[in-house]
């Protein structure tokens, strides 16, 4: 019996100094990041959107061809007229040669029998059809000429090259399209707004933009709101007309957009977080949650200076391209694992 109650505790033992050398691995904690960026002030609510171009054109052939060279590729700059594709001209050639033939013998016989007219030895019926052959000629062979420029694919606006769709070898059909011309100069910012805000909107409404894509700020311009609700989240769509002279906004690219809000005067580097963000010391001390490479929480001090609706500039403590906690800062600690 004594034996038997020796060999348990051993056993118990054991397994507590076993337990101990097992290592605790905690799982991340999940939270809300920004990337601190400049030139964003922003007084309002803020909205997601989506970059779209300002126009899309669809290039297509006007006949059904095999593709012989696409000359262009996609996000390639385009000038109006430029050639963009080539098909197959062989059986277009063939009834050029065919209608210049046609026209030659129209006009040879118009030639010959304009003397016999001339003369009233030709009926006046039989002079109008030898014209209207004429005619009928020349009509043919300007379409035969159109027939083999069609064959030829060039570009009816300027812009970017966004898709290929048909590459050499394939058969083109009529009307499919073979790439399309985005119109980019200036792009649209899609924003789907909730109906109750959407009467606050108007078309001269300011608005930022910054797009996380590019590390900018952009000033919105003019306001084009949707008249027709989404019948399941109700809310309307507004595009807001952005410049793009450079290019650096692209379809597709996600955007934050606040109303009533202003970009900085030029040259100032000022930095804005969440009002919510920054968090106070038990000795008054201001600091925000920034995350480093290896995704780990840190308390940061920083100096703040004026706010302006829900965000705060930030004066110093951090920098641009800095992450910060926007929510779920409750449940850190320094040096605490975090996803976003």
């Amino acid at each position: 019996m004594r034996r038997a109650i020796w060999m348990l505790l051993g056993v118990l033992l054991i397994s507590s100094c076993t337990s101990d050398k097992v290592p605790q691995t905690k799982a991340p904690t999940r939270v809300k990041t920004e990337l601190l960026s400049t030139g964003v002030d922003a007084s309002g609510q803020t909205y997601v959107g989506v970059v779209e171009e300002r126009e899309a054109t669809a290039v297509s052939f006007t006949s059904m061809g095999v593709v012989k060279r696409v000359l262009v590729s996609e996000g390639q700059a385009v000038g109006r007229g430029q050639l963009i594709a080539v098909i197959d001209d062989t059986q277009a050639r063939n009834l050029l040669r065919g209608a210049e033939a046609a026209m030659a013998q129209a006009t040879d016989a118009q030639a010959r029998y304009k003397m016999l007219h001339d003369n009233g030895s030709l009926p006046e019926a039989n002079w109008v059809e030898i014209q209207s052959k004429v005619a009928q000629a020349a009509s043919q062979l300007e379409v035969a000429k159109k027939n083999l420029a069609d064959c030829q694919l060039r570009a009816p606006v300027g812009g970017i090259i966004g898709r290929k769709f048909i590459s050499a070898g394939e058969t083109a059909m009529p009307s499919q399209a073979v790439v399309n011309i985005l119109n980019i100069g200036t792009v649209k910012v899609k924003v789907a707004i909730p109906e109750s805000e959407v009467s606050a909107i108007g078309t001269n409404t300011p608005s930022i933009i910054h797009v996380e894509a590019t590390g900018g700020s952009y000033e919105g311009g003019r306001i084009e709101k949707g008249v027709q609700a989404d019948p399941m989240t109700h809310t309307y769509d507004i595009r807001i007309h952005v410049a793009n002279g450079r290019h650096s906004l692209l379809p597709g690219m996600v955007a934050s957009v606040s109303f009533g809000g202003k970009l900085p005067q030029s040259g100032s580097n000022q930095l804005t977080a969440p009002v919510t963000a920054v968090q106070r010391r038990a000795d008054g001390s201001l600091f925000v949650w920034t995350i480093d490479k290896d995704s780990l929480a840190h308390r940061t001090p920083v100096g703040i200076g004026e706010t302006t609706g829900n965000r705060v500039a930030i004066k110093s403590g951090v920098v641009g391209g800095q992450r910060i906690v926007t929510e779920g800062y409750q449940k850190l600690s320094e040096g605490t694992k975090v996803v976003f």
